[in-house]
């Protein structure tokens, strides 16, 4: 069983080798899918952090524009879309009363 659990793990030599075949555009589209989609989940009225949900448009608006050139530009389109349609979802719930779920009540947006 050790041989088993020994032929899925990588060597280190394997994993340097994977290393260098990756490419710094793909982990940075993987990172801002990620930061998109976090920062709709923070939007959540369960779960709001407006703070956090600003800081994840932020990022967004900070690294997009340097995949410019090395990624196909409808993929920027739709990443600049995504970061416009949370600026406006972010605007909205600031907009929207805040409700206490210990209450039942809603107190005035922040």
């Amino acid at each position: 069983m050790a041989e088993e659990e020994q032929q899925g793990e990588l060597t280190p030599e394997e994993l340097l080798e994977h290393i260098r075949r990756m490419k710094i555009s793909d982990l940075l589209l993987s990172t801002i899918s990620t930061v998109a989609q976090l920062g709709y989940a923070k939007l959540e009225p369960a779960g709001r952090d407006l703070e956090q949900a600003k800081l994840a448009i932020e990022a967004l608006r900070a690294i997009v524009p340097v995949l410019e050139g090395s990624v196909p530009e409808e993929v920027l389109r739709d990443f600049n879309q995504v970061t416009a349609n949370l600026q406006l979802a972010y605007a909205k719930a600031v907009e929207e009363p805040i409700a206490d779920p210990e209450e039942g009540a809603t107190s005035e947006p922040r």
